[in-house]
């Protein structure tokens, strides 16, 4: 049984996430149906069962509803990724290629389970600045792989972390635009079979 919130603060608390996730939701189906230059703010409500003046409140408006969409999105991208990280170390794996192709795995297959947001933020439509938060992403993305990979600061070794990455960064966009899951799963086992080539190749 869960366990209700204790106290006025707790319902109020409970009450104002459970109106953020609806309202997220709301945003999620809209904007991947429209982009977001066409996606309409009162649609938005409209399907969330709110106000203009609750989103703008809880959000402050159409650009943060999408960036937080955005920001969860790659949340989830990193949570998945850690974990999977983490139980390959506990399994005994300490192959830093292996350690990072179970990373790129679980991207992957968040590609698939969230293809719709993927492929939303893969075409380009978004609000002012958005692209240079993409890319600043990617470079952390980046500066974290390099150091999986346990690989030093020299050319090669900066050109290595950031084909591998755009290896599976273009493989999530192949994945998210897949007809079926079957296809989507040629192109993750495509994608890591490209990886354990490249590593042989730089180890001969």
């Amino acid at each position: 049984m869960a366990r209700r919130p204790s106290g006025r603060g707790g319902w109020e608390w409970s009450r104002t996430a459970q109106t953020r996730r609806t309202m997220l939701e709301a945003a999620r189906e809209v904007f991947c149906a429209h982009g977001f230059a066409d996606a309409a703010i009162s649609e938005v409500v409209e399907r969330a069962g709110s106000s203009v003046g609750s989103l703008y409140h809880h959000f402050g408006g159409k650009t943060e509803l999408f960036l937080a969409l955005w920001e969860e999105h790659e949340g989830a991208h990193e949570k998945a990724a850690t974990a999977s990280v983490a139980e390959a170390k506990k399994a005994g794996v300490d192959d830093p290629v292996e350690l990072f192709i179970a990373g790129a795995r679980a991207f992957l297959a968040g590609s698939w389970e969230r293809r719709d947001l993927a492929r939303l933020f893969m075409d380009g439509d978004g609000p002012p600045g958005f692209d240079l938060m993409r890319r600043t992403r990617r470079r952390d993305w980046v500066r974290q792989n390099a150091v999986l990979l346990a690989l030093g600061g020299e050319a090669i070794d900066r050109l290595t972390v950031a084909v591998l990455t755009t290896v599976i960064g273009e493989a999530g966009r192949e994945v998210a635009t897949s007809e079926d899951e079957a296809e989507a799963q040629e192109i993750m086992d495509a994608a890591i079979e490209l990886i354990r080539r490249f590593d042989r190749a730089a180890a001969s």
